[in-house]
């Protein structure tokens, strides 16, 4: 183990030195964050003694202290939740209690859940290695044949699966797993930071009808969960599965010394502020951490960028060290089991110096120990960040961490702001499994399952009958009530409507019941699916759609069949959506002031068509073309943050043709950043800046869930407005373009094709925002107010 650590001092040495802003001007940052030493605490002494005998196998004498805490909390029986940062252990806060659990009770069962197969696959070589023949493990997904699924079902008594199968297989159809869930003890959920959002209200109605059905046999399992570290974990567990938790933290695993640099490619374009591609920078990078001999993972956001940074980084090796062409290799998922088995083999066992990979090795697969890790572009939240670049230097070893921008306004926010990625707390998951729009549905799978009754409360929360109600109003479950003979209700129950199960018309990635198939036109193969909510914007006529690296021509969209015909296409444009969108405040929850500001959180309808669309070449401004499109309108209820600008922030009469643009700018500015304080991507924000509201009167801005229903994305913003505006205030001041660029107040996604935008005046109207009110502005707030 010396030799392993001293080799990476050396190594790392030499990188600190390789990556010196002299020799590099695109090292815009540099810092080295330092390590800390582990504490340790002893093994307890109830373990089973065939489990501490497997422990002492694998040369594990000693626990780190979270780990011991685990294990005292799980004594209590208590279900609990731990985040600890990347290898830190945490597989054995939950395998511990677990393999214990069973190897004392020989019928007891056990459900792992993990949000991909690898990560399942990983976890299988783990537990078999505790375990030993002493209990049998079985994967059970999609990849698992119709034969070992029969013998998982039979046999199994860890089964590791995903949402999805729980979701469509084990509860439609539990009664084929009755000694399964009559014996069920334990369901760990692993990576529970993943399930957030959508997907993650989707997978909390899930676990409730887990809960209720393992119930109906008698059992009543504790839920262990372990995370990285999020801002709100223990109220993230709570709404996840809807029970009590106890939060497990206080990392006790050793951690290295990490130099961490922030990569600034150079401007090619000074007036516009257009830089040289990231995927570029990181080849070149990474191809010079490989002829250093720094093994290396390079993480990027799309399968495309994986292949093309890879191939790229084997170009640049062939013209000076043709030899290690043949040591780099990308990851990504859609490669078979075994391919990737062999890549992480091969990783693992020093034959591979570097990967290039998707976030599909950001989870906790286990890879070995290298030296660099290299995140290209904001992989959407801080927790995400912080596990990739915990990859590299894994226990006391010292590491390399660099993050390449590119033109995206907040990784710009992020280069020129280090100590705000550096210093900031990471943001909070966000859920509502009581979202009217998934929940529903969701109950009438319940149903399908067992009928409903008054007491399900218990799993689904006291609002049961309002939401059983509307279930009957919407068609989706029938209601019987049983009279005895004095005449008085002896039980009533609620019914599934259907004969097929309503789980298989759940995708648990979107909130829309319906989903758009998209078919390839000649040879009738199916590409994928899109959620109603999104299928117009990205599946109209003309449409360039991108799926799994590949491009496809949207030729014709059938409205009533919901089916997207398309073509595979090769041409260099890309295509941009133009959308009119209006909103309709329905009622509002809460309000507050922020300085002269009055922040309102409420419920909103957002009217939104597509009418037009655009055609721009592919790494350009250029307009190749614009075509006009005939869609129906569409309108969904979803939860919104907004705000009124006073008159006084309003400019001079003469200048007040530069509104529209200055809060347009702001708008963009704010959703740009809110992923900062929300774990979601841009694209479920949706916003709205008008100069005068036909409700409010005034000149409004609206941020708001892109969700139907809404999963807490602008309440964050709403709870958080101070450091959100301030934040989108910096962002805007310095960034170096004139006018406005994607690096600070222009967005990939706007409907109105980034027109108007007044970068000036939206920076005056972000400092007035910032600005204390005045004594006669308070008086007219409490005015309004009262």
């Amino acid at each position: 183990m010396a030799t392993i650590f001293s080799r990476q001092r050396r190594v790392t040495r030499e990188l600190f030195e390789l990556l010196s802003p002299e020799r590099y001007p695109q090292v815009e940052a540099q810092t080295v964050l330092p390590g800390r030493p582990g504490k340790s605490a002893s093994l307890p002494n109830d373990l089973d003694i065939r489990l501490a005998d497997a422990l002492a196998a694998q040369g594990i004498r000693r626990l780190w202290t979270h780990q011991a805490e685990c294990w005292r909390v799980s004594q209590s029986d208590a279900d609990f939740m731990v985040t600890t940062g990347t290898a830190s252990g945490k597989s054995l806060c939950f395998n511990l209690p677990v393999v214990d659990g069973l190897l004392r009770a020989p019928h007891a069962r056990a459900i792992y859940l993990y949000p991909t197969k690898a990560l399942a696959q990983d976890q299988l070589r783990r537990l078999r290695l505790l375990a030993g023949r002493d209990i049998e493990v079985a994967t059970y997904d999609g990849d698992t044949p119709s034969a070992a699924r029969q013998v998982a079902r039979q046999k199994a008594r860890v089964l590791l699966t995903n949402p999805d199968m729980i979701h469509l297989s084990l509860l439609p159809h539990h009664e084929r797993w009755d000694d399964f869930f009559f014996n069920l003890r334990y369901v760990v959920i692993d990576e529970a930071h993943t399930y957030r959002g959508v997907f993650g209200s989707n997978v909390a109605n899930v676990l409730r009808r887990l809960r209720r059905v393992a119930s109906l046999y008698g059992a009543e399992p504790r839920f262990i969960l372990a995370s990285a570290t999020i801002r709100n974990a223990k109220e993230h567990a709570q709404h996840l599965t809807g029970l009590d938790v106890v939060h497990v933290s206080g990392d006790g695993a050793p951690v290295g010394p990490r130099k961490v640099v922030f990569w600034q490619p150079p401007l090619l374009e000074n007036q516009i502020n257009v830089r040289r591609g990231s995927n570029a920078e990181a080849a070149d990078l990474l191809a010079e951490l490989i002829r250093s001999g720094i093994r290396s993972i390079c993480f990027t956001k799309s399968r495309r960028s994986a292949e093309v940074i890879y191939q790229q980084t084997v170009d640049r090796l062939k013209e000076t060290e043709p030899r290690l062409a043949d040591r780099v290799s990308p990851y990504r998922a859609g490669y078979t089991p075994e391919q990737r088995r062999g890549i992480e083999t091969m990783l693992f066992g020093g034959e591979l110096l570097a990967v290039v990979s998707t976030s599909a090795l950001e989870l906790g697969i286990d890879i070995g120990a290298l030296d660099a890790a290299i995140t290209v572009g904001y992989p959407g939240t801080m927790a995400s960040l912080w596990q990739q670049w915990g990859r590299a230097g894994r226990g006391k070893g010292e590491s390399l961490a660099v993050f390449v921008a590119g033109n995206d306004a907040l990784e710009q926010f992020f280069v020129k702001h280090p100590d705000e990625l550096l210093t900031r707390e990471v943001e909070a998951a966000t859920i509502d499994f009581a979202n009217p729009f998934i929940h529903t549905r969701h109950l009438a799978a319940a149903a399908y399952e067992s009928p409903l009754i008054e007491d399900d409360r218990l799993f689904f929360g006291p609002h049961l009958p309002e939401a059983l109600e509307r279930c009957v109003d919407e068609g989706l479950l029938r209601h019987k009530r049983e009279t005895g003979a004095a005449g008085r209700d002896t039980a009533e129950a609620w019914y599934s409507t259907g004969t097929d199960f309503p789980a298989a018309r759940i995708g648990l990635r979107s909130t829309a019941g319906e989903q758009y198939t998209i078919v390839e036109a000649e040879t009738g193969d199916i590409i994928g699916t899109e959620g109603a909510e999104t299928a117009f914007s990205a599946l109209h006529p003309g449409a360039v759609y991108l799926h799994m690296g590949d491009s496809y021509l949207i030729t014709k969209l059938d409205l009533e069949a919901r089916i997207a015909l398309a073509r595979p296409f090769f041409d260099t444009y890309h295509t941009i959506p133009r959308r009119e969108t209006d909103t309709r405040i329905l009622s509002e929850r809460l309000q507050t002031t922020h300085g002269p500001l009055m922040l309102r959180l409420g419920e909103i309808v957002v009217s939104t068509q597509i009418v037009a669309f655009q055609k721009k070449k592919l790494g350009g401004n250029e307009v190749l073309g614009t075509e006009e499109l005939d869609l129906p309108l569409q309108e969904f209820i979803t939860e919104a943050m907004w705000f009124t600008i006073p008159p006084e922030l309003l400019p001079e009469p003469e200048h007040l043709a530069r509104l529209p643009g200055a809060i347009h700018a702001v708008e963009h500015a704010l959703i740009a950043l809110l992923p900062l304080y929300a774990m979601c991507d841009r694209w479920d924000i949706g916003g709205l800046s008008t100069p005068v509201h036909s409700q409010t009167e005034q000149p409004t801005i609206f941020v708001y869930d892109g969700h139907p229903g809404g999963v807490g994305i602008s309440r964050q913003g709403f709870e958080r407005f101070s450091e959100w505006a301030r934040d989108a205030r910096n962002l805007v001041r310095d960034c170096p373009c004139e006018s406005g660029c994607p690096s600070c107040i222009q967005s990939p996604k706007c409907g109105n094709w980034n027109e108007p935008l007044d970068k000036a005046a939206a920076l005056r109207l972000l400092n007035a925002m910032l600005q204390e009110p005045s004594a006669g502005t308070r008086r007219r707030a409490a005015t309004m107010l009262s």
